[in-house]
């Protein structure tokens, strides 16, 4: 459910619902300046709830008080900043700067729905990880920009890691991981926990184990790649491991690692800031099977990305914000509140890693990253592939009956004469 945050309506000028021209230097690029008109002296920002919106939020005072503009922030839910992003939304704003996920940018870019940023003078520069900006480009312009660095990691609890013989100084395999979760089980703890609670959170925390076999959930030419023997392998894996632990919500999951009462799970940066002094941190998955076996590019993203819709009158002002939001020295400053830039001046500033350690394995993992595949139906496919998943794990359905239904039923429908999607995994 949305809601409009309290310190946007605080923000909200008596002059904010009259139109105005207003003569004030925007940002293009990164410091770039032009003198430009604008429509209103508000814009409107729809974001992700928690963390996401709370690190934009923080960074909008000091843009309105250097152009005189009122920034509204409404918070969604994922799946209601999805609905809202589409043109579906029910609350009739229209939104300047909206917040996106990295999986919605095939649907939003056929429909038209995003601004072409690099004809408002947005860039990216060189400081900004390469591999997030694989889907910032739609016919060789910017359409979105990497804001919050949510990339799958390991959290786990530090003291439990180490009394299962984890080496810090190692990349764990597939093998280390399962040796250390059966161990943790044994010892009367939880070993690997993992959320059951969605079918798309089943199928997110299932693809650094596919991918560390070398599998993935789209052939080359775009097709179901689930009925497969390394979807099998990956599968039996994941079966044996998640018997180690339990299914929890994200809350629970958190505080049961935290506690000591589990030792790890699939986790994302935004959910728990570690320091040197808290009971867990984080590790970068490796991507192996084995420890002297290939390494695959095995974090997921889940990046929120920043757009300006097509639909703003103040398209302008609006990518101003992007680039201000964007800027190296405001993101660097967001990290004390929670913020994961995806730029490499804060992730391996020293001074970053002595408060913050863990932004070295989020930097790690923002750097061998793939990206779900950016398909239309992306919420189809997880839906249907999540729903087998969770019968198999219920012991509802046998591994293999599971594995083959999510495959016909996937193809069934993907290939309607209406659905076409892309693969942007590289």
């Amino acid at each position: 459910m949305k809601h409009i945050s309290t310190s946007g309506i605080r923000r909200i000028l008596s002059i904010s619902m009259i139109i105005l021209l207003l003569g004030s230097l925007l940002f293009t690029g990164c410091g770039e300046a032009e003198t430009v008109e604008v429509d209103t002296g508000v814009l409107h920002l729809a974001l992700r709830d928690g963390i996401y919106a709370d690190v934009v939020e923080a960074c909008l005072p000091a843009f309105e008080e250097a152009y005189s503009v009122t920034c509204e922030v409404t918070r969604f839910s994922e799946e209601d900043l999805h609905n809202t992003v589409l043109g579906k939304g029910t609350d009739g704003i229209s939104y300047d700067v909206v917040m996106v996920d990295g999986s919605w940018t095939a649907e939003l870019t056929e429909q038209g729905m995003l601004a072409n940023l690099s004809e408002l003078g947005c860039v990216l520069d060189n400081d900004i990880i390469p591999a997030t900006t694989r889907i910032s480009y739609y016919n060789e312009s910017i359409y979105l920009m990497p804001f919050y660095g949510n990339v799958t990691v390991l959290l786990y609890n530090k003291k439990l890691m180490e009394q299962y013989c984890y080496d810090p100084n190692r990349a764990l395999s597939l093998r280390d991981l399962l040796s250390i979760a059966e161990k943790a089980k044994v010892g009367g703890k939880n070993g690997f926990l993992y959320r059951g609670d969605t079918p798309n959170n089943l199928v997110v925390d299932f693809l650094p184990i596919l991918l560390s076999h070398g599998g993935w959930v789209v052939d080359q030419n775009n097709q179901p790649l689930i009925d497969t023997q390394v979807f099998r392998d990956a599968m039996s894996y994941y079966l044996r491991l998640i018997r180690s632990g339990k299914a929890m919500e994200k809350a629970s999951l958190i505080e049961s690692i935290d506690s000591g009462e589990s030792c790890m799970a699939v986790a994302w940066p935004g959910w728990y800031t570690p320091t040197a002094d808290t009971a867990a941190d984080y590790s970068a998955l490796s991507g192996k099977l084995e420890p002297n076996s290939v390494a695959y590019n095995a974090n997921v993203y889940g990046i929120w990305m920043l757009g300006v819709s097509e639909s703003s009158s103040n398209q302008k002002m609006a990518a101003a914000l992007v680039s201000h939001l964007m800027d190296k020295d405001v993101q660097r400053s967001t990290i004390e509140i929670g913020g994961v830039p995806c730029r490499y001046s804060s992730l391996q500033d020293p001074d970053v890693l002595a408060v913050y350690p863990q932004y070295d394995a989020v930097a790690k993992a923002l750097q061998g990253g793939t990206y779900r595949p950016v398909m239309k139906d992306w919420t189809t496919f997880y839906t249907i592939l999540g729903t087998e998943m969770d019968a198999i794990i219920k012991g509802e359905k046998e591994m293999d009956q599971g594995i083959k239904d999510a495959q016909v039923h996937l193809e069934q429908a993907l290939n309607s004469g209406t659905n076409e999607f892309l693969d942007r995994r590289e």
